[in-house]
């Protein structure tokens, strides 16, 4: 068990460093007159990754230290992350 929790983190560590950091580059590389902030999938993206950082700050003021985007990723997706979607699925309806 420890192993795949292990392989899911470091997964979940590379895509999600690797989305936030290009996400700049992904709106300079689109073609022309293609708007990537315009699309849902990208204001999804936007507003997990706000309350990714909403979680990290109310983890880090309560551990008394900045505990990292990465520590802050894996806590909120293995703990929150399922009752949010939910969430703003309802909110769609």
């Amino acid at each position: 068990m420890l192993g795949a929790a292990r392989q899911y983190r470091r997964q979940a560590k590379v895509f999600m460093l690797s989305q936030l950091e290009n996400a700049d580059m992904m709106e300079s590389a689109a073609p022309s007159g293609l708007n990537l902030q315009d699309s849902k999938l990208f204001k999804e993206f936007q507003a997990e990754r706000e309350e990714i950082l909403r979680h990290k700050w109310l983890e880090s003021e309560r551990a008394g230290y900045d505990i990292g985007f990465e520590r802050a990723l894996i806590d909120w997706r293995l703990k929150h992350r399922s009752k949010w979607m939910k969430g703003r699925r309802s909110l769609k309806d």
